[in-house]
């Protein structure tokens, strides 16, 4: 089990950007995926990477503004948005899923973070 720690959330206006954060108890061989909630909706998956070869996969809706990066040696994962739109409102996870693989299904995920908050104004 590895405990996972989201920051960097806030209320922009759209067009800004953020960086969120994921920090990892421990260095983790399992994918490590972003999901995004919206109010009133199920869990979204947006971004993985395979932490063991830095493989990375985007869901269609978020490709080309978002990037998923990694620090392994800081055990950290980073979810960088630009140019946000009020439609990214929600709350941002990381959570910890299968080793080698990155389904962007939320139910194949055993280890979530509590999350972080992005508002999006416009």
């Amino acid at each position: 089990q590895v405990q996972l720690v989201e920051s960097g959330g806030g209320s922009v206006q759209a067009g800004g950007s953020l960086r969120l954060s994921c920090a990892a108890s421990t260095s983790p061989s399992r994918c490590i995926t972003w999901f995004r909630q919206a109010p009133g909706k199920g869990r979204e998956g947006v971004a993985a990477i395979v932490p063991t070869n830095g493989r990375t996969e985007y869901a269609a809706s978020v490709k080309g503004r978002f990037t998923i990066s990694q620090d392994i040696t800081k055990k950290t994962f980073f979810l960088q948005i630009n140019n946000l739109k009020p439609d990214d409102t929600g709350m941002y996870y990381c959570a910890a899923g299968p080793v080698g693989y990155c389904p962007m299904s939320a139910s194949r995920y055993s280890d979530w973070g509590l999350g972080t908050q992005v508002t999006v104004s416009s």
